[in-house]
């Protein structure tokens, strides 16, 4: 089976999941997906496959006779889609590219546009698998799942393809930072891996950003409009103030490369009380720490200027920069490079802006750079992927294992 049809069979799988849930993974129906992958694992050969009761796919190939010393390697994905755009009932379809935009909905007036979207131009006579326009198409991550599961068939059937030992995960709730919190490092046989789950195919990526999140809760007083006058102190243009005591020119619309951010995410808010809610994101570590204070001192300002406990921060730390950890095995580097250079095309090297699951996993004794997909424009409507891109992504992994052993 081809990487693009296993694609459009897992896309199938509502697998969206969900902030502030008290399950684990924060929404079940990631577990359908995941006992679907168990099942077509063990129908392609991996027969240890098994789904944990937190929710992750494990599974083994076994490596080539003669090459059981070799050390191994893990290859990772997510299963999980983003909650920023719903991932029911996606409905794609594969469009051959000649240029231009792409209709996505005519009814809807829901169009790709290449004055939006200039990579577009880089698949010009491809196939590219897009939605109705009505959900995301999650190919991040199921793409990189996708070509995993791919890789491992080719393996298994093509014994003249010399590998080590490869261990699989998919793990849920990655989306929702909280890829790792319940993975079982015991039941994982290497230390060092990949994660699957980049963008355009000549990307590698060993850097991410460091990241944080703050919660403020401002505490307002509600008072008769029309007799408020000396009285009222309304949460919701607190709010407002507060946010506007943060650096303007520092948010995601107008960074890029290694540039941090805030990120106001949400705001609930009505006179009496609001909370806000930030994430925070640098790839200097230093830097994240000033961001963390510059919240501190704002919400220090209103307090001074609207009385003490008017403001309350919370800040918690999210994942650290995996390049600190994956720096010291050069040999991932040196591989995922040799490995993308194999198929005729020339790696570029991006700090990640944001972060996967190799953040976390980098810390916890698992090296884990991360390794292209061909997915353009994740968590939106105007998601794509390339069906020329998935097989050359697949190639790379294949690739890869080789050069491993």
């Amino acid at each position: 089976m081809k990487p693009f049809e296993r694609l459009l069979k897992y896309v199938t799988f509502d697998t969206e999941s969900q902030t502030n849930s008290t399950t684990f993974p924060s929404t079940l129906k990631q577990l359908e997906l995941a006992k679907y992958l168990v099942t077509e694992m063990k129908e392609i050969g991996i027969d240890d496959a098994f789904l944990d009761d937190n929710g992750y796919v494990y599974g083994t190939i076994n490596p080539s006779i003669g090459f059981e010393e070799k050390p191994g390697f893990a290859l990772i994905a997510h299963m999980d889609t983003s909650p920023d755009v719903t991932g029911k009932n996606v409905k794609p379809h594969i469009v051959h590219y000649n240029g231009g935009d792409i209709i996505l909905n005519e009814e809807k007036n829901i169009v790709t546009k290449l004055s939006d979207f200039p990579d577009l131009e880089k698949h010009i006579n491809q196939h590219i698998i897009v939605t109705d326009g009505n959900t995301l198409l999650g190919a991040d991550d199921k793409a990189g799942i996708a070509e995993i599961m791919t890789m491992a068939e080719t393996l298994i059937n093509d014994k003249s393809r010399k590998h080590p030992l490869i261990q699989i995960v998919f793990t849920p709730d990655e989306e929702v930072g909280h890829g790792v919190d319940k993975i079982d490092m015991n039941k994982i046989k290497v230390n060092k891996g990949y994660t699957v789950d980049g963008g355009y195919i000549s990307i590698f990526q060993y850097e991410t950003f460091n990241g944080s999140t703050a919660t403020i809760k401002i505490k307002g007083r509600s008072v008769h409009p029309g007799y408020s006058k000396g009285k009222m102190k309304n949460a919701c243009l607190i709010a407002n103030e507060f946010n506007s005591l943060l650096p303007q020119h520092e948010i995601p619309a107008t960074t890029e490369n290694r540039e941090g951010f805030y990120h106001l995410m949400s705001i609930n808010a009505n006179v009496e009380e609001a909370t806000l809610k930030y994430i925070l994101r640098d790839h200097d570590y230093k830097k994240l720490l000033q961001r963390e204070d510059v919240i501190r001192k704002a919400a220090t300002f209103i307090c001074d200027k609207y009385g003490q406990n008017t403001v309350k921060v919370e800040i918690e730390e999210g994942y650290r920069n995996m390049g600190e950890e994956v720096i010291k095995h050069p040999e991932l580097i040196d591989s995922a490079l040799e490995a993308i250079r194999s198929i005729g095309i020339e790696p570029q090297i991006e700090a990640v802006r944001g972060g996967t699951d190799g953040s976390r996993l980098s810390f916890m004794g698992l090296a884990c750079p991360n390794l292209p997909t061909g997915c353009q424009n994740g968590h939106s409507r105007h998601e794509y992927i390339s069906v020329e891109d998935m097989d050359k992504c697949t190639e790379i992994l294949l690739k890869l294992s080789s050069i491993m052993a």
